[in-house]
């Protein structure tokens, strides 16, 4: 039985404990997240993930010290879905990367993951196995990037899924009615792919959000929820 463990670079977090959904929440589990507690330094503080949380995960982490602060929702449909009304292309590395930053930055400048994206965060996440960038849609309007949707395909899960892994609009293009249809280029990609589930992750209180993809034909599939602990 293995968890994840991580130092982030930045942020809130000295350490960041992953629990996936195949892990038992056991004895065998709290041992090796309390031994992480007990090495890490004086007054650091802690992030325990546990993926696909059920009911007793609360009181799993709460006797190790850990209080719920976030709700990450996997939501996702069959595919294909409804085809996309705009036109986008493919990302190019390098031409595009400037102007991705600026609108990512722009539109994520209160997400504690995917805001504050740096060029070396980007050139570390083109060199991952998956990164493909056809499925890095971009849609331009009046000479600017406009919106962008990010997508993944996971080929170990069962079905193989596609993941609207990152997507948003320059805010100065809010109000146009972009977020589906950038949503929908995303999903063309991935259905022309061969793939038949969509997916996508979004925080729970969210709800505009959570509203957009529910009228997209996507349903609550999951939850990850996030810990803190500070460590003492």
């Amino acid at each position: 039985m293995t968890l994840t463990v991580a130092r982030p670079d930045g942020g809130e977090f000295a350490w960041s404990v992953t629990i996936g959904p195949d892990v038992v929440r056991d004895k065998a589990a709290a041992d090796q997240i309390q031994a992480i507690i007990t090495d890490a330094e004086a007054e650091a503080s802690m992030q325990l993930w546990i993926e696909r949380a059920t009911g007793g995960d609360d009181a799993f982490a709460a006797d190790l010290g850990f209080r719920p602060y976030r709700d990450l929702w996997r939501m996702q449909r069959p595919l294909p879905a409804n085809p996309s009304t705009i036109t986008t292309r493919g990302f190019s590395p390098g031409a595009d990367d400037d102007e991705f930053l600026r609108v990512n930055n722009r539109a994520f400048h209160w997400h504690p993951e995917q805001g504050g994206m740096t060029h070396r965060d980007l050139a570390d996440r083109m060199a991952e196995g998956w990164f493909d960038a056809e499925g890095f849609r971009l849609h331009e309007r009046d000479g600017r990037l406009a919106g962008f949707c990010w997508t993944k395909v996971h080929p170990n899960e069962d079905p193989p899924g596609g993941e609207i892994y990152a997507i948003a609009v320059d805010p100065d293009f809010h109000g146009q009615g972009l977020g589906k249809p950038m949503t929908l280029a995303g999903l063309d990609y991935l259905a022309d792919q061969g793939l038949t589930v969509g997916f996508l992750y979004v925080e729970s209180d969210n709800d505009p959000a959570v509203a957009t993809y529910r009228s997209l034909g996507f349903d609550h599939h999951s939850t990850n929820r996030a810990y803190r602990l500070g460590v003492r």
